[in-house]
């Protein structure tokens, strides 16, 4: 059974940071791309960042020199660094799993990050 387990969401104010914390199980991790998305209330949910099975990472053009996704394979876990954040980045986070061919994907339930100005 294939898990995605979000946390560290929160209210922070405006240039604060957060951690976004996923750990996963029923997969094999190693192997699988990891990817942290974005949903802010009446928009559609956006990619933030992305990470390869080789641990090399690609963001969206918004939180680049803000935002630090890294994974671990051992404990198998990915990690969204956030900082300096803004009132925009509000929203409810997703930790989303899928293989390199893309044929099936897997999201989590998702962390409320609010960022006051």
């Amino acid at each position: 059974q294939v898990q995605l387990v979000e946390s560290g969401g929160g209210v922070v104010q405006a240039g604060g940071s957060l951690n976004l914390s996923c750990a996963a199980s029923g997969f094999p991790f190693s192997s699988y791309y990891m990817s942290w998305y974005r949903q802010a209330p009446g928009n559609e949910r956006e990619l933030v960042a992305r990470i390869t099975s080789s641990g090399r990472a690609n963001y969206q053009e918004s939180v680049k020199g803000r935002f630090t996704m890294s994974r671990d394979n051992v404990k198998q876990t990915t990690v969204l660094q956030m900082n300096s954040l803004k009132p925009e980045d509000t929203g409810e986070y997703y930790c989303h799993s899928m293989p390199q061919d893309r044929t099936v994907g897997y999201w989590g339930q998702g962390t409320q990050v609010t960022v006051s100005s």
